[in-house]
Order: structure tokens, then C-alpha cells, then sequence
């Protein structure tokens, strides 16, 4: 999809007008909160207001409810042309080859107007299909493509025909002379649907002439900024309930000019509009004159929409020059009230029923409904009473809240009704807001059909309940409700993913390069934010900016992306304002880096970002729900579970959620890295039947605490307490011994190796460290090599000689013995196990170190054709024979092993299959350079030149930049 990025770099490529760019088409966009504020609005607007462009844009293919144009044209002001879809007669033969020619309509799913903010939402409508050309990669030469994609080209060429016109006939325009034009010269017909073909149908010929005529006009390079009430709407929009008294609306118009800042003082002196206005609803009342000239000038309007019949009702007040009436509408204010269908208490249940309804082709029926109180969702049930019939049918419903999308409570089906069986579709609803529910036969199915279909309302509503748990909370108590009918319930809470609260780890401000400067030398900053974190096991994620997510053209900010790399900087996945549009399907185990890019040009505005959270949405191997109880004595004592209820209309009904049992144990479905701000997240729902469950459902937290620390130290008996000097010692001795792991393998080391074994000549820990410190300069090489210099010789020869100190002090009977126990009932089996336990990894490291010293002293030998390699080789065989008693073959503690004896035999298969297993341990460009290695020896050619060309992608050296 498109990104806040690209836009802008686009839009800087225009102003910095090396090519002059006359008509700008935009047939994608997206669906806002609000449209009167963002920075790339503001940026759209200079485009047009400042640099003359004439920019067309695809309403969208959202409807046919109302209210759902896209963004753009749906931004802070009404310079841009919205275009709606509309299908010819012609159209539907040759391109659809339907078998009947209808007259031609607005396609089903082309968006209609009005905007949310009162604004005309379709500007005019054109022709919304094409057999076209497309990619060869699709293996065709054409296709038919449809939308309202395909019909705001048509119009932008046609913009562009009449620019070329003007141009030659030297007659003068702007973007809003020639949107004038298109509006007034377009064709309404009367037969269609006034929310989708806006103006009416694109008439190119007379838009020219019209443009031709007034290129003089006063108005000619001047924009009407339409202001309405208190929000500055571009519109009045009234929908938010009943209307039962008139309301007074305070309009502002401003005239601004096209480039305002450089046009000549004269001609804002001398502009001056002698307007009449003009509506033809009667519940509209408004001044009969209005003169207008280069300042914001302010009337009041009436609606008095008290005795409106149910259902939409759409005028406009149009202000005509009254010296040049013919030239059409200077502007024009949209009007739209809804006056809804209320259900009435004194109803037995609150059911809307409907008989015998005709629908034809691209029928739409209507109902805006005001949802009774406490309804959470509704049903909606069709069928149809003509057998052997069956209809294509589109449903839609739609609420509006203030200053969210429409599409927060939206749903749209395509169903098919049939006289056979029963249609329901459940749709969620909020009390209070006026529910609009669209039913519409397709455009394309042919023929008549009668439908009986009804619309119920339920509800089970929470009673001032939080939906956010805190684990420490204890019982967590739920009100329910129902005023409309019984409901049966079945309450569930089911959480499905764990978020993490990621802090970044570094921040940088800097200025971006000479694309990114707003012409004449605004430059634009970007602030990088650089997060970590670890997977411990393979999962579903979704990273979230929760601060800055859902915002596109709206935001504030210009853009926000994010790209994931893995821990060789290779980029794995990238993403951008919606996060539910982008997961990651599976994330391996790992470490991973995440960046996080935003820009503006204002450094103080980003500065405000540099401690910005991410969330990191983890889905769970399997989902954990959370006890539900009738009653708050059950919760406590984890007793009888809530099964069902029924509420009845007017009672309330207290469920008891219990927190999670051990949660810090529960190492399968939460992570053990449960930090501050942790939570588990889900949904409970209510509803017994599942497809209900699918629509009345609510976002769930499950606030985590961190683990408990449990200490691992053991009470020892009186007798095997030590002094405080004897703990020093030990403590001395252990922190001796990390060093001495850490340390080269030299003088210094040898030293203190002989210093620890002297004091302490029974701790074993003493030796292994010695062998990780001998270990160490081969340990950096990762894999089996046969590249050996003498000191790892020399080294190899020591490792031998310390492993056998470790390995001959442990009872190896004993210890088997120990693990081939089932239970050990010994009073003190907790004490033998753990004693246990660190000798059988003591003697594991042994074995590895003592192996792979054999494996290095074998290559040495076959090197120089020395006898011993034969021997060597039968002692690397018989210690991965010995260590596999105590532990897999593909441990991570014995791998090194196995690849070690996998080398030297040349079982090059199970090499690879080890090489496997290890780069999930340590994915490193060591490894697959190994993969090609052993793949070219064993002549698969085809596997090695795959791995050699992949390389440079999988093992970048910097970061992937923005």
C-alpha cells in the first residue's frame, strides 16, 4: 500500500516543477478518522493551492452504505475531484456481456457520499471499467479491471483534454475553475442515486465550452472555503439521532486565491461577488442574498427537520453570480439529515419485520434505524418468497463514531437469497447511534426477486466493567445487563497473545537527502528508532507503534515505517501505520533488531518521539483462558465453574473472573521474559451461539506481574552450614574460575589453572574452565576445520589430559544408575539430584572438550600419515558413542561433537542435517559458507550456487536504509 514516504516524495518532485505536472490521478487511498487535520493534507493542499495542480482521486469502492468516500478526495478541503463508478449500457454488453442492456447506474460498491463532515463527498461519476492491458508477468494480454480506480483516470484524462483545449485557444483556468466546470455541466439523472454519481455524469464537451466561456471570470482562480459550525465542517451532516427541534447552523465562507501569496494585491482589492442563494428543500431556511468579496464572510441557516418522514434526505444551497446566472453554481453548501426509525419500548421485543420487498438490479434499500439501548448487536435474517429465484445481494451496516473511521463499525457481506433456506448475518452495534443497514441486490444480477426479511436487536451490556486485568487484582467482578429480551449467555475470556513493551535502545535525528526537501529549502528530518529483542520460540508477531498506529494521511507525522532485521542485518519484514495488516506469519527463533522511521520537518516534533514504546504482539502456542464463576465463593476456592445463564430484560448479572493459577510457571503458552507492562490479550465474549460470539466480542487484557524469583539455594542442615570466611572462600574460588574460563590459553591462565587445582583439587568446575580457556582460540572458528596450526595441536594434547581429570572423578555407574531411576524416595532426593545433575553436565563438557581435541589430533595425524590417525579416529568414535549416554546427539551442549565426528568420517548428509540444527542455535554466515563447502564436495552444484548468489542478501553489511 501506499506510504506517507513515497506521497510526500512525490509531491516534492512536482513542486520542484522540472517538468510541469498538470493533472495528478490517484486511484488508491485509505480510510480516515478525520479529515480537517494531517500533515499530508496540508501538503495535498499546496499542491493544488499553490502549484495549480489538478489533482482527480478514485472515491473508493466502500459502498453502497453512506459515508464512505475514501482519502483522498476526503481530506480538509474540497479542491480535489472525487469520482465515483459508473456503468454504461453499452458497458454491460460488450464488457460484462450481460444478457440484457439495463440503463446505466453507479456501480454497487462505488463509495457514496456524504463524507462524515457534511462534505459532497462524489464530485461527478464516469465510466468504471475497462478490458485493459496488464503485466505479462499475469501470462495474459488483457483484462477487465473495475472500480473506482479505473473511473478517476478516465476523468483525468478527460481534465487533461481540457487543459490541452485551453491551452491552445490561450483561454486562462485553475484546478477550481475547471472542478467547477465538471460539476456544472455534468448529467444528473434523476433515476440514480444522488449519493454516488455526485454533479452527475462526466460531459466533457460542455465542460470545455463552459470553461471556454468564463475563463475571465472574477472567480476564475478562487476556491470557496466552506466552514459549518462549530467542528468547520465542509458540510452539515445531521445523524446523530432524532431530529425534534430546528438547529441553527453558523456558515463561514472564504474566498482564497489560487497562489495567494503572489497574486496581485488589484485583483483581491477588486474581487467582489454579488451572490443569490438557492435551495429547493423546504426545511431549509436561508438568506436570499449573500455579496461576497476578499475576506470570510458568515451566515446562519435553519433545518428544521422535525417533520421529515424516516430515512436520508439530501439538498444543497447553491449561490449563483447573479450577474451570470447560466455559468452555474459559484458553490454550493451539501445539506444531509437523517431522520432515523426508533423502536419503540412499548415493543415486546425490539424486531423490525419487512414483506414482499421487489428488488431489481442495483435495487438499494435504506434503513436507518436509532439502536435501542443496551443492544450490543443485531441480525439481520433474509429470504426469499419467490421459489426457483435466487438473488446476488450485497449487505451493508454502518455506524458512525466521531473522529474514527468508518470502518470501525462497519461490515459488508455478499450473500446469496434463496427461497430455500434462511439468510443471517450478525453485525455489531453500539446504543445510541443511528445504525445504518444497506441491502442492495448486485448491479449485475439480473432479473426481479421479492425478499421478506427482519432486523432484530440483543445485547448483553457491561456495566461499568473494565476490560483490562490486573493479575494482582485478584477476582475480577463483571456486570452484565439486558434490556431488550432473555439472552442466554456463555461467558468466555480467552487470551491468544502476549504483548512486550520494547523501549528503543538508541535514537538518531538527521537530515534526509535532496528528495526530501520541500521546495524553495524546507527540509525534512528523520528520526530513527532502533529496538531489540529475542524469540525464544517460533511465533506469530505483530509489531505495533501504538502511538502513531491507524494514522496515515490524518497523522501529524509525514510517515512511520518500521523494518525488522534478523542478527545479520538481513531485512526479514517491514511494515507501516496499520499493524493488522502486517504480521509475520512466522518468526523464528532468535535475536532480531527492529527500526522505526518517522519524519517530519520540524526537529521539535520528532525530539518528542525519542522514547517511544513499541508493542510486540506474540501470538501463543496455544491459547489460555481464564475461569469464569457464578459467584464470587467459587472464584476463591477455584470451585464450580460457570456453564450458562439467562438475563432477563431489566436484570443485572455479576460474573467473577479468576486470575491465572502459577502463571510464572506456565512456561508453554507466556513467555518467561515477563517484564513491567507485560500483558496477555484476547477477547471475552458472552453470546452462546458461536456466530453471535464472531460479532459481540471485546478486546481483553490480561496485565502480567513479573515472575516470582525463586531462590535457588537449599536450607543445609546445621551440621553442613559453613562459616561466613568459608563462604568467602568459595565465593573467591568461583569467581577465580569465571576468569580463568574467560582468559587465552597462556602463561597467565596456566598459572592460575594451577593455583585453583592446588587449593581446590576435588572442584571439578576448576578443570572445566581450564578446557574452555584452552578451547577458546578454536571455539571463535565455530565448525570442524582442517586448517590447524601447532598451537591448537599443542592445545588439543592439554584439553586431553584435563578432560580425563573430570571424566575419571565421576562414578559414571553411579550416575546412570541415578537416571535410570523412576522415583528416588530419599528424604534428601532433591539434594542427589542437583549434585547430580551438575556432574552429568560437568561430564558432557568433558566428553565435547575430550572429542573434539581427538577429532583436531586425527586430522593432524592423516595429515602427516601418521599410524595414530586411525586410533585417534576410533576414540573420537567411542567418546560421541560415550556422551550420547547422558545426552541427544543434536543437544546444544554435544552438537559441536557430532559435527566434529560427522567431519572426519566424511558423512557429509548428516553432517549438513547437524549443520541444520546448529545454525537454529547460531545463525551465523560461517555456517553456510560450510553448507557450500560440503555441497560442492558432494557435487550438488545446483544447492551451492544457490547458497554462494544468496549471500550478499542474507549477510548484509549495514542496514537495509530507509
Amino acid at each position: 500500500m501506499e506510504t506517507g514516504t513515497a506521497i510526500v516524495r512525490a509531491m516534492i518532485w512536482i513542486m520542484q516543477n522540472k517538468i510541469k505536472v498538470h493533472v495528478i490521478n490517484m486511484s488508491y487511498g485509505e480510510q480516515v478518522h478525520w479529515s480537517n487535520s494531517g500533515r499530508i493534507f496540508d501538503l495535498m493542499n499546496e499542491v493544488v493551492d499553490k502549484y495549480g495542480v489538478t489533482w482527480v482521486a478514485a472515491a473508493g469502492n466502500f459502498g453502497p452504505a453512506l459515508c464512505t468516500i475514501g482519502t483522498p478526495p476526503n481530506i480538509n478541503s474540497t479542491n480535489i475531484i472525487s469520482v465515483g463508478a459508473y456503468v454504461s449500457p453499452d458497458m454491460m454488453v460488450a464488457e460484462y456481456s450481460l444478457r440484457e442492456k439495463m440503463p446505466g447506474m453507479p456501480y454497487t460498491w462505488s463509495s457514496r457520499g456524504p463524507m462524515v463532515d457534511g462534505g459532497t463527498g462524489i464530485t461527478l461519476c464516469a465510466p468504471g471499467g475497462a478490458i485493459t492491458s496488464v503485466p505479462n508477468f499475469t501470462l495474459r494480454k488483457s483484462q477487465l479491471m473495475n472500480g473506482t480506480s479505473m473511473a478517476s483516470p478516465h476523468v483525468a484524462g478527460a481534465v487533461a483534454l481540457l487543459i490541452s483545449g485551453l491551452h491552445d485557444k490561450d483561454c486562462s483556468y485553475s484546478p477550481y475553475s475547471i472542478k467547477r466546470a465538471l460539476e456544472n455541466t455534468s448529467l444528473y439523472i434523476d433515476t440514480l442515486d444522488s449519493f454516488a454519481q455526485g454533479s452527475g455524469l462526466l460531459q466533457v464537451e460542455r465542460a470545455f465550452e463552459n470553461l471556454v466561456a468564463n475563463c475571465k471570470a472574477i472567480e476564475r482562480d478562487v476556491r470557496f472555503a466552506i466552514n459549518c459550525g462549530v467542528n468547520n465542517s465542509k458540510g452539515i451532516h445531521l445523524r446523530s439521532g432524532v431530529i425534534d427541534r430546528p438547529k441553527d447552523c453558523a456558515i463561514t465562507v472564504d474566498p482564497i486565491f489560487l497562489d495567494t501569496e503572489n497574486v496581485d494585491a488589484t485583483r483581491k482589492i477588486n474581487f467582489n461577488l454579488r451572490l443569490s442563494l438557492v435551495c429547493d428543500a423546504t426545511w431549509v431556511q436561508f438568506p436570499s442574498h449573500f455579496e461576497l468579496m476578499h475576506m470570510s464572510r458568515a451566515f446562519t441557516v435553519r433545518i428544521d427537520g422535525v417533520k421529515l418522514p424516516e430515512g436520508v434526505h439530501a439538498t444543497n444551497i447553491r449561490a449563483y453570480d447573479v450577474e451570470n446566472v447560466e455559468k452555474g453554481p459559484v458553490f454550493s453548501i451539501p445539506i444531509t439529515a437523517v431522520q432515523p426509525l426508533t423502536i419503540q419500548k412499548s415493543m415486546n421485543l425490539p424486531d423490525l419485520h419487512y414483506s414482499r420487498v421487489l428488488f431489481k438490479a442495483n435495487t438499494i434499500v435504506r434503513h436507518f434505524i436509532l439502536v435501542p439501548e443496551d443492544a450490543t448487536w443485531a441480525v439481520l435474517k433474509i429470504k426469499s418468497t419467490d421459489k426457483e429465484k435466487t438473488g446476488r445481494f450485497a449487505v451493508q451496516t454502518v455506524q458512525l463514531k466521531p473522529r474514527l473511521a468508518c470502518r470501525t463499525l462497519l461490515t459488508n457481506k455478499m450473500i446469496n437469497v434463496t427461497s430455500q433456506s434462511e439468510s443471517v448475518q450478525g453485525f455489531a452495534v453500539q446504543a445510541g447511534l443511528v445504525v445504518e443497514v444497506v441491502i442492495a441486490k448486485y448491479w449485475a444480477n439480473l432479473g426481479e426477486i421479492h425478499v421478506d426479511y427482519s432486523i432484530e436487536f440483543h445485547g448483553i451490556h457491561i456495566v461499568d466493567s473494565n476490560l483490562t486485568m490486573q493479575s494482582g487484582d485478584g477476582i475480577h467482578r463483571m456486570e452484565l445487563r439486558s434490556s431488550l429480551r432473555n439472552e442466554d449467555i456463555v461467558p468466555s475470556v480467552t487470551l491468544k497473545s502476549i504483548v512486550q513493551v520494547l523501549r528503543p535502545t538508541d535514537y538518531k535525528i538527521s537530515p534526509l537527502g535532496a528528495r526530501d526537501v520541500i521546495p524553495p529549502a524546507r527540509q525534512i528530518y528523520e528520526l530513527q528508532l532502533t529496538y531489540t529483542f529475542h524469540i525464544a520460540k517460533a511465533t506469530e508477531v505483530t509489531p505495533n507503534a501504538a502511538y502513531l498506529s491507524d494514522l496515515l494521511y490524518e497523522s501529524e507525522y509525514e510517515s512511520q515505517l518500521w523494518m525488522l532485521y534478523d542478527c545479520n542485518k538481513h531485512l526479514i519484514f517491514s511494515g507501516d501505520a496499520f499493524p493488522w495488516k502486517y504480521t509475520v506469519k512466522k518468526l523464528e527463533k532468535g535475536d532480531y533488531t527492529l527500526k522505526m522511521h518517522v519524519r517530519h520537518e520540524k526537529k521539535d516534533l520528532l525530539e518528542r518521539l525519542t522514547e517511544m514504546a513499541i508493542l510486540l504482539n506474540q501470538k501463543l502456542s496455544s491459547p489460555v483462558s481464564l475461569d469464569v464463576y457464578a459467584n464470587h465463593s467459587q472464584a476463591i476456592v477455584g470451585g464450580k465453574k460457570m456453564v450458562a445463564a439467562t438475563v432477563p430484560p431489566g436484570h443485572i448479572l455479576p460474573v467473577y473472573i479468576a486470575p491465572m493459577n502459577n502463571e510464572s510457571n506456565n512456561e508453554d503458552k507466556i513467555s518467561k521474559a515477563a517484564t513491567l507492562g507485560t500483558y496477555l490479550q484476547g477477547a471475552v465474549t458472552f453470546c452462546k451461539d458461536d456466530a453471535r460470539k464472531k460479532v459481540d466480542c471485546y478486546t481483553f487484557k490480561y496485565v502480567l506481574s513479573e515472575p516470582a524469583k525463586k531462590s535457588p539455594t537449599v536450607v543445609k542442615p546445621d551440621d553442613e552450614k559453613v562459616s561466613k570466611w568459608e563462604e568467602y572462600q568459595d565465593t573467591l574460588r568461583d569467581i577465580k574460575c569465571t576468569w580463568l574460563a574467560k582468559l587465552e590459553a597462556t602463561e597467565h591462565a596456566t598459572a592460575l589453572y594451577n593455583e585453583l587445582r592446588t587449593s581446590y583439587p576435588e572442584h571439578l568446575p576448576v578443570h572445566t574452565a581450564m578446557l574452555t580457556s584452552l578451547d577458546s582460540p578454536e571455539a571463535r572458528r565455530l565448525l570442524p576445520h582442517d586448517d590447524l596450526s601447532e598451537s591448537a595441536i599443542n592445545f588439543a594434547d592439554q584439553m586431553i589430559d584435563v578432560a580425563d581429570k573430570v571424566i575419571t572423578a565421576i562414578e559414571q555407574e553411579k550416575l546412570l544408575a541415578f537416571y535410570g531411576m523412576k522415583h528416588d524416595q530419599r528424604p534428601d532426593a532433591m539434594k542427589i539430584k542437583s549434585t547430580m545433575d551438575k556432574q552429568k553436565n560437568l561430564l558432557i563438557e568433558a566428553f565435547v572438550k575430550k572429542g573434539c581435541a581427538y577429532a583436531r589430533l586425527y586430522i593432524h595425524a592423516r595429515k602427516r600419515g601418521e599410524t595414530e590417525a586411525a586410533m585417534h579416529l576410533a576414540t573420537v568414535t567411542q567418546i560421541w558413542n560415550d556422551v550420547q549416554k547422558y545426552a541427544e546427539p543434536t543437544d546444544s551442549k554435544v552438537l559441536i561433537l557430532s559435527l566434529w565426528h560427522a567431519h572426519i568420517n566424511k558423512h557429509y548428509g548428516r553432517y549438513l542435517k547437524l549443520l541444520t540444527r546448529y545454525y537454529e542455535e547460531k545463525p551465523v554466515r560461517d555456517i553456510d559458507e560450510k553448507f557450500i563447502e560440503i555441497t560442492r564436495t558432494v557435487g550438488w552444484d545446483h544447492w551451492a550456487r544457490y547458497l554462494t548468489t544468496s549471500l550478499p542478501t542474507r549477510y548484509p553489511k549495514a542496514y537495509r536504509p530507509f
